[in-house]
């Protein structure tokens, strides 16, 4: 896991640390505003989006009062499963076209109070998919089946595809994840342009060059 970047769960990390302290901040505003979902994108490809919420969810359930329940909503390129080293049967798009029960696609990645819902294969009409009446069942559904359960959902970046777009109202909040040297100041305008109707918690910026300087103070 460590070589795919997940490192959430190391105790005595500096990396690791900084998802700690962004888990905190993000429950602190969910909490606030009795919010229980945050998506995670980013404006282009690459920028990390997918680490970033894979190492936020294991680092919210390792709060002993929290449960998390990860989805993969990428329909056309899911990773989650990757980044877990998990080979997974069922995907989020056999729920939609195959009828296959949430039962049956629903894992638990080996981290105590974190389930996932991954993504499987590449599905063609995502956008149609994720605006359909199905999706919008089955994120009523897992929203209010247990309050006290954080939903972090992984969406496609938002300048890609309408993806983002299809799906806005199914998420309380949204973080946006920028890459050092990589994202366009021109794309991030874009993006929070296009997230103004929700309610952004703020940037992550990934692949920083140096740690920020206010860690390792112990």
């Amino acid at each position: 896991l460590k070589e795919r970047r997940v490192i959430a769960m190391e105790k005595h990390d500096l990396q690791s640390d900084v998802f700690r302290v962004l888990r905190t901040k993000v429950l602190k505003n969910l909490r606030e505003n009795d919010w229980n979902s945050v998506a995670i994108t980013a404006p282009t490809q690459g920028a990390g989006k997918s680490m970033v919420a894979v190492n936020l969810a294991i680092a919210m359930a390792m709060e002993v009062n929290q449960t998390v329940l990860l989805v993969d909503m990428d329909l056309r390129y899911p990773k989650l499963h990757w980044y877990l080293d998990m080979k997974v049967e069922y995907g989020l798009r056999d729920y939609l076209l195959s009828d296959k029960p949430l039962s049956d696609i629903l894992i638990n990645p080996g981290f105590e109070r974190l389930v996932l819902l991954p993504g499987r294969g590449q599905a063609i009409g995502s956008s149609e998919l994720l605006s359909g009446p199905k999706m919008q069942a089955m994120v009523e559904e897992i929203k209010q089946r247990y309050q006290s359960r954080i939903i972090i959902f992984d969406l496609p970046p938002i300048l890609a595809v309408d993806d983002v777009l299809a799906c806005m109202d199914y998420f309380d909040a949204a973080l946006l994840v920028v890459e050092e040297g990589g994202t366009k100041p021109e794309d991030i305008t874009k993006s929070l342009q296009l997230l103004s109707g929700t309610q952004l918690l703020g940037t992550v910026l990934n692949k920083a060059e140096h740690l920020p300087a206010h860690l390792g103070y112990y």
